[in-house]
């Protein structure tokens, strides 16, 4: 069994895609995997799992779809990619980056050659992306994320796959859940 981190897309943000946390666990627990644990309302989990990510990936998406009657994008990493991932943030050692305003974010498949450079030519002023550790990292800065042009939708299309992105608290929260599953 192998650590794994699960992002689902779009969960839990309005009012007919609710997914519950507690029936996300008693879900995993019926599929057989071990340990599940959330974190906050919009569906991060982290779970022990046979296998590989993309079979892991394909088993929740089914199972979800099925559960609860919509289609959910699940991103899943192991957690030494997660651990690759908070090492790597380009804008920690920025005094000027507000940790809700930068943003890690994974597309379920690689990101295509270009999305950062396709990504920079929307951006607004102040918004600085770059590519770390094998993610997507886009610092909103101080106008946050809801002025953004850089809509999911968008995102994307850059990446040539789903992505789901997570706020540098909750980044940080995942990883020492992780470390406290060590």
């Amino acid at each position: 069994m192998r650590t794994f981190i699960t992002l689902m897309r779009g969960i839990n943000v309005g009012p007919t895609r609710k997914l519950p946390m507690a029936d996300l666990r008693a879900l995993c627990f019926e599929l057989g995997l071990k340990c599940p644990e959330t974190y906050i309302q919009s569906g991060n989990l982290i779970v022990d799992a046979g296998g590989n990510a993309d079979g892991l990936r394909g088993l929740l998406e089914r199972e979800l779809t099925a559960k609860f009657g919509f289609t959910v994008d699940v991103v899943v990493r192991a957690a030494a990619d997660w651990k690759r991932y908070v090492a790597a943030n380009p804008f920690a050692a920025d005094a000027d980056a507000i940790s809700k305003m930068v943003h890690l974010y994974l597309s379920r498949d690689p990101a295509k050659p270009g999305a950062v450079e396709a990504l920079k030519r929307l951006a607004r002023t102040g918004e600085r992306i770059g590519l770390a550790g094998g993610a997507l990292w886009i610092d909103y800065g101080p106008e946050g994320v809801h002025s953004s042009k850089l809509s999911p939708s968008i995102i994307d299309k850059a990446c040539g796959s789903p992505t789901t992105g997570r706020n540098w608290k909750s980044v940080t929260k995942i990883g020492e859940m992780i470390e406290a599953r060590a």
